[in-house]
């Protein structure tokens, strides 16, 4: 029942049965599966504009975070790492557009380990085992690589979205798998039974180009009669009778007009807008932590931990390699980077197919316990070698132009060692009360020593695989010049990769877990195992901010698993 004060504020909005914000991986996964109900009305709300063919060019996946459909967040400052970047903040985009992040990643799908979903349902969240989950992997996956489709217990050729690898490979790539097979590893399907190993990356790209959530589930049911979408209209409160503790809507301004709207939901409201957004919505809708909502004016109607459990996959963003022969991407010649794009749109294939440079990627086990702490992306497109990748990054200008100028007009690949499992936990705050003020990041980055140890090891293993016979037959060695702030320590040695990991700390654009998914004994549990949050009737949450621990992936599977699966809950909840 609402109070007569709000009865006011909403008697002339329309009403939908759902309100999905966030038009993202999670929210354009909701929308499909929720308006497959006739009898249903939704809106998606995004508050960024439509996906462009520009945008789903896979090699400028990096200068798409120097576009409106970013919403350039940016880290505080901490004295643990992203010391050499500018204004020692890291840069955290995200994606602000139909298809949200999933417009600006860089397309390497990878489920995570089977273990990684154990242990959430081993925390409490009954349903979300491996095995309880694979089908819904399954339901949305459409893989289109030869080899793999015939697996039908880990694949799925049905669904909505196609996994394929890149029509164009390099010659850097091919000597990177030869380079893990020399020591001893082994080629896998890292989506299928074994996760530990090395393998070309699978992606979400078709005939050589992208495929955003939006593509993928959105634009083929756009023109459903019971589907409304809104763009450029930016969510700034959910509407909750205080009384009975309700949502019943969303307040909403459009980024056009600046006009001020309501609008309500017979059913639910789902926040889908991702690690950032969705907290920071609870917080300014008065669900979030006390002593915090007090401090800032928000009258509590649920105290709750939301914006803690910040996750994030960090990589140390400056190993490099530099090779005497052209078996690297380059993009430095005008006429032949025309033909390239020419040869993407007449014949989908050719260098601009490659998802951002990420060509290949290998699992390793450094603890011995199966589930990999570590993974190394190779990429034949360096953050040196592209100019605009390194502005896009955040480095320090005068640690570019002190050690990288060349770069463009050398043949050079990075190998990105990505620690898996953080065990530094960072926290989300909002700035203000006011909705249009980016939220303080806290990332928290190597405040475990833990975490360095893993990353310092991961480096060496980089480093083992540059030095095998499949590389120094290309002359590839570590390129060695020191960056500035490290230059007093002996170049190799763990002080000195313990120097750069500090400061030239690298997001790999996986933040998540700060609305965290627990039983209902848990203290720090912001939703229940449905993905309902904690005293609040008709809300809930469904993007990566669920995930009570980051999986040993990049999220934008798992988000879709935890779209598919929300999608699944909400139609058995109401019946359907």
């Amino acid at each position: 029942m609402l109070l007569l004060s709000d009865k006011w504020r909403v008697w002339s909005a329309k009403e939908y049965d759902f309100i999905i914000v966030g038009g993202g991986a999670a929210g354009c996964l909701l929308a499909n599966r929720l308006s497959a109900v006739p009898e249903w009305s939704v809106l998606l709300i995004e508050a960024g504009g439509e996906e462009s063919i520009l945008q789903d060019i896979p090699l400028l996946a990096s200068q798409l975070q120097l576009t409106p459909a970013n919403w350039f967040y940016k880290t505080e400052k901490s004295n643990t790492a992203c010391l050499g970047l500018k204004g020692e903040r890291c840069n955290w985009p995200r994606g602000k557009v139909l298809g949200g992040s999933t417009v600006l990643n860089y397309m390497v799908f990878i489920r995570g380990n089977p273990r990684d979903y154990d242990l959430w349902a081993a925390l409490g969240n009954l349903g979300w085992s491996y095995e309880e989950v694979l089908h819904y992997f399954l339901k949305f996956e459409r893989m289109l690589i030869p080899e793999l489709v015939n697996d039908t217990f880990y694949h799925s050729t049905e669904g909505d979205l196609p996994i394929s690898r890149a029509p164009y490979r390099t010659v850097a790539a091919r000597a990177f798998l030869s380079a893990a097979q020399e020591l001893g590893k082994n080629i896998v399907d890292y989506n299928g039974q074994d996760q530990v190993g090395y393998s070309f990356v699978q992606s979400t790209v078709k005939d050589g180009f992208r495929v955003s959530s939006n593509t993928a589930f959105l634009k083929p049911i756009r023109l459903r009669n019971n589907l409304d979408v809104l763009i450029r209209c930016q969510v700034t409160k959910v509407l909750i009778d205080p009384v009975s503790r309700t949502a019943y809507g969303v307040e909403y301004q459009s980024l056009l007009s600046y006009s001020t709207s309501n609008v309500l939901a017979r059913k639910e409201v789902i926040l889908s807008a991702g690690a950032i957004n969705s907290p920071q919505l609870l917080m300014l809708s008065g669900i979030g932590p006390r002593e915090h909502l007090h401090e800032l004016g928000i009258p509590v109607l649920q105290d709750s931990n939301v914006g803690y459990n910040l996750q994030d996959h960090i990589a140390l963003g400056n190993l490099f390699f530099t090779v005497n022969d052209s078996i690297t991407t380059r993009v430095d010649n005008l006429i032949e980077d025309t033909l390239s794009i020419a040869q993407l749109f007449t014949l989908n294939d050719g260098k601009f197919s490659i998802t951002g440079g990420v060509e290949a990627l290998g699992f390793e086990d450094i603890n011995g316990d199966g589930v990999p702490d570590m993974e190394l992306i190779f990429t034949s497109l360096t953050l040196a070698s592209f100019p605009g990748s390194w502005v896009t990054w955040g480095g320090n200008l005068d640690i570019y132009f002190d050690s990288y100028t060349k770069f463009p007009f050398l043949d050079v690949f990075a190998i990105f060692p990505i620690l898996m499992h953080p065990r530094s936990i960072g926290r989300l705050k909002l700035r203000s009360k006011d909705p249009f003020a980016k939220p303080l990041i806290f990332h928290n980055y190597l405040t475990h020593y833990e975490d360095v140890y893993f990353m310092i090891e991961g480096i060496k293993r980089a480093i083992r695989l540059s030095e095998t016979e499949a590389f120094r037959k290309y002359g590839a060695q570590v390129y060695r010049r020191p960056i500035i702030p490290c230059r007093h320590l002996p170049f190799g040695s763990d002080a000195y990769w313990e120097c750069c990991i500090r400061h030239m700390t690298f997001t790999f654009y996986h933040p998540s877990g700060t609305c965290k998914m627990g039983p209902y004994y848990d203290p720090n549990a912001v939703v229940d195992p449905a993905l309902r949050v904690y005293g609040v009737r008709n809300l809930r949450v469904i993007d990566a901010s669920v995930m009570p621990t980051i999986p040993t992936a990049h999220i934008a599977a798992p988000t879709f698993l935890i779209a598919e699966k929300g999608a699944d809950m909400v139609r058995r909840y109401w019946g359907r």
